[in-house]
């Protein structure tokens, strides 16, 4: 009732609309994205690939992002995490929204289409496509699997990054992608147990709110397994070399350890922790191949 008689009381500023774009997920994203560029080659990135596709691929991602506020604008107005939101208190309407996230997609692939090349503008659409209409419009409310299923979308910074310097696709950044996608879900549903009566009260089916959380703790736990050994991939395939190798065994047998200790159930802010540390794993994992790539190629 508050947010209703809330709306139209405050005109919107530009600060509603930059937080339309999610932009700390964004920034998230291009550092991902980034790392894809450089792991791409040895001689340099060109300043224009660099700079411009990065903010072709910055305001596509923030076109999705702008209309998942859209989608999800009375979901987020029940959850403490999300209630104070542009659309979920009427500071933006819902079509004006929309037509913002709109320009800033259509901006970002004529961006990426000019400086970079198609096969990047297609798969940076593809993915847009992906958050904002499969996972957003459909999956989100579909299965507890939904994270699961779109975190593909939210996986692919870092092969658009690479395609963007390359102008193909290889296994290299298929890996990342991997990766990405196999860190999505214990991130996530770390969060989920520690939001778990938001999600609840929303009627959105994460997955301890359907299953339990010792269920989710559980799957957190085989998660971090699989984390685990697909982030020993890159050495694998001779993609980096010991330092990498070194670097994402301590960072992910850390992470088995924060999904144990939440498993076990023996910290009370386990799930938070879990979440929080998700995030320092995956920037210091992507530095770690980004030194080796450069520093220490011949170890």
């Amino acid at each position: 009732m508050a947010t209703l008689l809330g709306q139209g009381r405050r005109q919107a500023s530009w600060r509603d609309y930059l937080e339309l774009t999610k932009p700390k997920v964004v920034v998230l994203m291009l550092i991902t994205s980034l790392v894809g560029m450089f792991l791409a080659t040895r001689a340099g990135v060109p300043w224009t690939v660099l700079v411009f596709g990065n903010l072709g691929i910055a305001l596509c991602a923030g076109g999705a992002a702008a209309v998942n506020h859209v989608v999800d604008r009375r979901i987020d107005a029940l959850m403490a995490r999300t209630h104070k939101r542009p659309l979920a208190e009427g500071r933006v309407a819902p079509m004006p929204a929309l037509a913002f996230a709109l320009a800033l997609a259509l901006l970002g692939m004529a961006v990426l289409l000019v400086f970079t090349n198609a096969l990047t503008a297609w798969l940076t659409l593809g993915s847009l496509v992906g958050y904002a209409v499969i996972y957003t419009g459909f999956l989100k409310r579909a299965t507890p699997q939904n994270i699961v299923i779109g975190g593909l979308a939210g996986a692919m910074p870092p092969l658009l990054g690479w395609v963007a310097v390359s102008g193909h696709v290889s296994a290299e950044p298929l890996l990342l992608v991997l990766i990405i996608f196999a860190w999505t879900p214990p991130h996530f549903w770390a969060l989920a147990i520690h939001r778990k009566e938001e999600y609840a009260k929303a009627d959105i089916p994460m997955l301890p709110v359907t299953h339990g959380e010792r269920y989710t703790k559980l799957h957190i736990l085989l998660y971090a397994f699989v984390l685990l050994a697909a982030s020993l991939l890159p050495f694998v395939i001779h993609m980096s070399g010991l330092l990498y190798l070194a670097c994402a065994l301590a960072l992910g047998l850390r992470f088995v350890r924060w999904a144990w200790v939440l498993y076990r159930g023996t910290q009370p802010h386990a799930a938070i922790g879990t979440f929080k540390y998700s995030i320092v794993y995956l920037f210091l994992l992507f530095i770690a191949l980004l030194l080796d790539h450069y520093l220490l190629p011949s170890l």
